[in-house]
């Protein structure tokens, strides 16, 4: 998918369709109405006889425009001006997407950038087109034969419409990051969307090789399970042994920053496919347990966005991944398992693993020591219970990390919300026969396993983004999302002083 900045007489526009918004009530949105004013009323005229009243995502192509230089004429309808804001400004670049898609069209200019939703300004709104326009022609192919559900001419480039030529440099640098967040993006749902039978350890330690190869600034290393053994990190490993696919540490370095300067570390749930174990999950839904490495697919495409913008940042990226499967050396409830920190806990649910994994990861990035570490992890079912499938749950006993991470969430449309990480709830970890227990029992689920990490974070600014809401959609419409990965490109924008 391409995308560029386009300027000048908007009526004068050469393209094969020109993209207009109409609010309710038959209001023409300002490039509409001066499309309106060059062909003598036409839009006008149409709208009049009642084929589109302006509700939110409905649209009308017309054709035959006369005195305008674009072939053809989309108008997508944008819903009340008064409650015009992001939800529907991204309804409406969807509306027109999709119909641009049936309609044989491969290119157009849009003009809704220049429709000011409330509480974006033009770089936002230029940056929210290029990710929801290439969420919406991502297509999964790589295991289908017959694509039968994608479009026979689909949209290949979209040019942006500024109004002003004083806006066309910025708007440039957000297409730039916009197109960099959705490379992020794409790159997580690929990843995400394989089946665990391709997608395993050893092929997301080669994906990250792959990474390297592309960028040079990425240095790649692979921890194997002997060097983790080394390592003592006995709880992740406890995790592996169920399965035939041996574990892998993976680690990628961007040290785009300064020499010396410490590093933002972001640090992903990798598990490829999760059976839960000897605690095995109930078989309806298991197929969606290869989203269970949503966490370090968002690693993968934070840094490819990273890499694409060559960030002025040190930035580290880490997953451990591995796959939790019913063996005879599968941990087994009771089991006691001795982590890199030198921390014993008690598995008492071995569908708790994601932390059991997560725990040594975060403790092997002290030796990074670094400015902060996020994790993120489809950690718990309790908190899709929460806070159902919008906003990832955000833990964090830092007040200003915490106001950071939901600034970029609310900046980038990808939104995250705090929940409690009280010492209250701690008490719930406790264990007769270990240092901690690997659940807290079903109150507070997703608090007590942030807790849980909390114990293996003590060095450095942790936060951590519980994203089982919202990293895959289930059901009909399956398949990653690539969330997180806008909230943390935000994030690294504005660390890196680039946002």
């Amino acid at each position: 998918m391409e995308f560029k900045i386009k300027s000048g007489d908007i009526a004068k526009q050469k393209t094969p369709c020109l993209i207009l918004g109409v609010f309710e009530k038959h209001k023409l949105t300002g490039p509409a109405d001066a499309i309106d004013k060059a062909s003598g009323g036409h839009l006008s005229r149409i709208l009049r006889k009642g084929d589109l009243n302006g509700d939110i995502g409905r649209t009308l192509l017309l054709y035959q425009v006369p005195d305008v230089g674009c072939e053809r004429v989309l108008l997508v309808g944008c819903g009340k001006r008064k409650e015009f804001g992001r939800e529907s400004y991204i309804k409406a670049l969807a509306a027109a997407v999709e119909a641009l898609n049936t309609s044989r069209t491969t290119q157009a200019v849009c003009a809704l950038t220049q429709l000011a939703p409330e509480g974006l300004d033009l770089p936002c709104t230029i940056r929210q087109a290029v990710t929801t326009t290439a969420d919406k022609t991502y297509r999964y192919e790589a295991t289908k034969t017959d694509n039968k559900t994608s479009p026979r001419h689909p949209l290949e480039r979209l040019d942006l419409w500024v109004s002003k030529k004083q806006d066309v440099k910025a708007a440039e640098q957000a297409l730039r990051h916009g197109a960099a967040i959705a490379a992020g993006v794409t790159l997580a749902k690929e990843l995400a969307n394989r089946p665990g039978n391709i997608c395993t350890p050893t092929y997301l330690a080669d994906a990250a090789r792959g990474l390297g190869d592309d960028y040079p600034s990425l240095r790649v290393e692979v921890l194997e399970e002997d060097d983790m053994e080394a390592l003592g990190m006995g709880s992740l490993l406890s995790v592996s042994r169920g399965s035939r696919q041996p574990a892998k540490l993976i680690i990628m370095e961007h040290r785009g920053g300064k020499a010396g300067a410490k590093p933002v570390v972001l640090v992903g749930k990798g598990l490829t496919f999760d059976a839960g174990g000897i605690s095995l999950k109930p078989a309806q839904d298991m197929d969606e347990m290869k989203f269970d490495m949503c966490g370090g697919a968002s690693v993968f495409g934070a840094m490819r966005a990273a890499l694409e913008l060559d960030l002025p940042i040190n930035l580290i990226g880490i997953v451990p991944a591995s796959e939790n499967l019913p063996d005879g050396a599968a941990n087994k409830p009771g089991d006691i398992v001795t982590s890199m920190s030198g921390q014993t806990i008690e598995v008492l649910n071995t569908d708790a693993e994601g932390r059991l994994i997560l725990c040594d990861a975060l403790t092997f990035v002290e030796r990074f020591d670094p400015a902060v570490v996020i994790d993120m992890a489809t950690l718990t079912g309790a908190v899709v219970i929460a806070l159902g499938r919008h906003p990832s749950g955000l833990f964090t006993q830092d007040d200003k990390l915490a106001a950071e991470i939901i600034e970029a969430g609310s900046q980038s449309g990808d939104r995250a919300w705090r929940l409690p990480l009280w010492d209250d709830y701690q008490e719930q970890l406790d264990s007769n026969f270990a240092d901690i227990a690997n659940i807290g029992g079903r109150d507070g689920g997703s608090i007590t396993a942030a807790c849980f990490l909390s114990r293996f974070t003590k060095k450095y600014p942790w936060a951590h983004l519980d994203i089982a809401g919202v990293a895959y959609k289930p059901g009909k419409e399956k398949g990653g999302t690539g969330r997180p990965v806008p909230l943390l490109t935000q994030f690294l924008l504005k660390r890196s002083g680039e946002g």
